[in-house]
């Protein structure tokens, strides 16, 4: 469950107790009336199903208070305990829409802990994929710098917030290219055979992928709306994103150009998935804008960005197809 604080007018506490009734409070309970401003502290438990709907509500009716704040506090035990059945019909955990905001915007900043992060996870993978360590790569998945900007460019469109594509955008593409750019100096640098598993399985791009790429997705969105561990997440959607990153930068640098296109093709293909994947995701979990007319820009948005990835993805599979046919 949930426990929403809001400071508001003291008249409006009348219509707040009416969205507690509404939203099956467990408790609501009123403070006392600061004589100064005429504020009052209202304090409403509700089930994680029902936060999103309150919070809804609740902007709805304080929307034209400058002075009213909302706050939304987790609750970590509750005595005593509900029935079974009650329990039983809340146990599922959500986040609300402004807290899957503030979780994913953060990873959408461009910024020096991000270029850190993909520098070392690059130079982590890299190694792992020359000496054919799956440690070592493994090691570089769990740093996962750009699940998420992923997220980001997913959750911006389920919002209808094109700040917030473009941000994670500029970042998604400033990670890559710092990974390129890195592994390229890797591979220019590397002496020895480029004969490693974990590194030529990387230059090809197939089914598989696609499927690897699309569960990693929905798997990293799941997490964030359910509550999930996002560290296993990380771990999936890194080994979809960052070594094809690597391999592209290492073939690159070492003149194995075809190998290169190849897992080029690789790195673009669990782009789209990842994305598309997190995409259906987020509308099947209902996160969507406030209010009605954010909602229409955000079906449009959302119209136009599944058929962008789903043409992209296709004509993606028909090149990585068209590069192993030239290649028999």
């Amino acid at each position: 469950m949930k426990y929403i604080e809001v400071v508001a007018s003291s008249g409006s506490a009348g219509t707040v107790e009416a969205i507690a009734e509404k939203a099956k409070a467990q408790d609501f309970r009123l403070g006392p009336v600061n004589p100064q401003d005429d504020l009052q502290s209202m304090r409403l438990l509700v089930a994680n199903d029902a936060l999103q709907s309150t919070l809804d509500a609740l902007q709805n009716v304080l929307g034209a208070q400058p002075s009213a704040r909302i706050v939304v506090l987790d609750v970590e035990s509750y005595l005593p305990k509900p029935e079974d059945a009650e329990r039983k019909q809340h146990d599922s955990a959500a986040a609300s829409r402004e807290a899957l905001y503030d979780t994913v915007a953060k990873g959408a900043h461009l910024d020096f802990n991000f270029m850190l992060l993909v520098l070392l996870s690059t130079v982590v993978a890299a190694i792992g994929l020359l000496e054919d360590n799956i440690a070592v790569v493994i090691g570089a998945m769990v740093i996962a710098p750009l699940l998420s900007p992923n997220l980001a460019l997913s959750l911006g469109t389920a919002l209808g917030d094109l700040r917030l594509v473009r941000r994670a955008t500029v970042t998604l593409l400033a990670g890559i290219a710092l990974a390129i750019a890195l592994s390229t100096g890797i591979g220019l640098l590397w002496s020895g055979p480029l004969e490693s598993s974990e590194l030529l399985s990387r230059t090809d791009a197939g089914w598989d992928s696609v499927a690897l790429a699309l569960a990693s997705g929905a798997a990293a969105a799941l997490s964030l709306t359910t509550g999930l561990s996002s560290v296993l997440v990380g771990v999936m959607v890194a080994v979809a994103l960052l070594p094809p990153s690597a391999t592209v930068g290492i073939m690159l640098g070492s003149g194995q150009h075809n190998l290169a296109l190849g897992a080029a093709l690789l790195l673009a293909i669990n782009i789209v998935c990842v994305n598309l994947a997190s995409k259906i995701v987020f509308y099947t979990r209902n996160v969507r804008p406030r209010t009605w007319l954010e909602k229409e820009k955000a079906r449009n948005a959302t119209i136009v960005y599944v058929l962008g990835w789903l043409v992209a993805l296709v004509l993606l599979l028909l090149a990585a197809y068209a590069r192993r046919a030239l290649a028999l």
